[in-house]
């Protein structure tokens, strides 16, 4: 098995919790926004560089932001 398609990371820009994508059965990038109300996440994915907003619910990107985080 390669690249797991199926569930994509995000990482919460407040605490640095990875969780899963709402593709993903747990959807726990959701819930860790449920249980904390922290309200940035963002791509943890390899060339994706957004952001997502739980409150407005709204993609954006930022220029000067530091590139995703590469996996081994």
């Amino acid at each position: 098995m390669g690249h797991h398609d199926w569930v994509h990371l995000r990482v919460c820009q407040e605490c640095g919790h990875v969780g899963c994508c709402d593709q993903s059965p747990g959807k726990h990038a959701t819930k860790h926004f449920h249980d904390t109300a922290h309200p940035i996440i963002r791509s943890y994915e390899p060339g994706e560089e957004w952001f997502w907003c739980y409150i407005d619910e709204v993609a954006f990107e930022l220029e000067d932001a530091p590139p995703a985080p590469s996996h081994p």
